[in-house]
């Protein structure tokens, strides 16, 4: 059977050597593999059977879950120690490029023992799960559900008001009248929560009870809204299980983050690197004289689509609902 060869796979997954019974190597860079312990040898270099579950679970991880043969991540470690043999009898591990790389790598791994290390002795325990839970519980807040009318002008909005007011139907006059994309769905913005909203649209909902229309035009910079909150109800955090797992390494990062930052407060730094200096600003070109005046009521028109400033980061362990984009909603910051 032919075996696939995925150099890919094994360049980004850390392994662990094989032992060589070569004495001329270094015993004292790579553990002893004995001859039951081991899964192939390859001019007398043993590949242990821990060096190949190693590569079957990081393959897995990384992967998703997508599993390959034994026998397909064997011929990989046999070709793979191949190539480390063939560069030593180069002595290409003592070339300068390789040597600076070797350092690289091993820095890395040595800061991430570091952090591992620490996180090991100093765990994230279940009670500070549960009070970072707690504590981004307690203020949760409400969410509403309204609907608005946009339109271009005051005029416009006090008059469907006044219909309001005589009884008129929101949803129909929605339709017939709002520029929003949500009008066709009778200004219909489902749940959300104020921060969602540009500031004034979500202050003025925040002002009414439920089943009031506003009574003065509320005005953003795309237009004035007519709105009619009809429901309000207090955010349910997700249960606590649900969302565990979640905290966890939120609170591995903060933890580690501490730590670094304590080793930097009493370690003696000093930073050779020359400050970088400031981009210079082009001046202003001189505006060019206007031909003819612009005539004092010229004005953009209004678009139908409310943007407002991005939206305020959400605790980590709780992502905001999803919404269609309405007239009413704050830009979404782009993945």
């Amino acid at each position: 059977m032919k075996l696939k060869f995925i150099p890919l796979i094994l360049a980004g997954v850390a392994l662990l050597p094989g032992c060589s019974e070569d004495k001329n190597k270094d015993a004292s860079t790579a553990p002893v593999v004995a001859r039951e312990d081991a899964v192939a040898s390859v001019n007398g270099v043993y590949i242990s059977k821990k060096t190949l579950a190693t590569l079957e679970k990081e393959i897995a991880e990384r992967s998703q879950g997508q599993s390959f043969p034994k026998e397909q991540l064997l011929e990989e470690l046999i070709q793979r120690e191949l190539l480390i043999q063939q560069a030593l009898q180069k002595q290409l591990d003592k070339s300068p490029e390789v040597m600076e790389r070797m350092e690289t790598v091993k820095n890395s791994l040595l800061s991430q023992a570091a952090l591992q290390d620490y996180l090991k002795a100093n765990p994230v325990t279940d009670d500070e799960i549960k009070a970072e839970y707690d504590s981004k519980m307690a203020n949760m807040g409400e969410e509403y559900k309204a609907s608005h009318i946009l339109v271009k002008t005051e005029d416009e909005a006090k008059k469907l008001i006044a219909d309001l007011e005589k009884g008129g139907n929101f949803q129909e006059l929605a339709k017939k009248h709002s520029i929003d994309p949500m009008g066709s769905e009778g200004g219909d913005l489902g749940w959300f929560t104020a921060d969602r909203m540009v500031p004034p649209f979500s202050e003025a909902v925040i002002a009414l009870q439920n089943g009031q229309f506003s009574k003065q035009p509320v005005q953003t910079q795309f237009g004035w809204h007519v709105i009619l909150r009809e429901d309000s109800r207090a955010l349910t955090p997700p249960p606590f299980d649900a969302v565990k797992e979640q905290i966890r390494p939120m609170l591995q990062r903060q933890k580690a983050q501490n730590m670094i930052e304590n080793l930097r407060k009493t370690a003696k730094v000093e930073v050779l690197l020359p400050p970088e200096p400031a981009p210079q600003t082009p001046a202003p070109a001189a505006p060019e004289p206007a031909t003819s005046p612009a005539p004092a009521d010229s004005a953009a028109p209004a678009e139908s689509g409310v943007e407002g400033s991005s939206q305020p980061a959400a605790p980590e362990v709780i992502p905001p609902a999803e919404e269609p984009q309405s007239g009413a909603e704050k830009a979404q910051p782009a993945e």
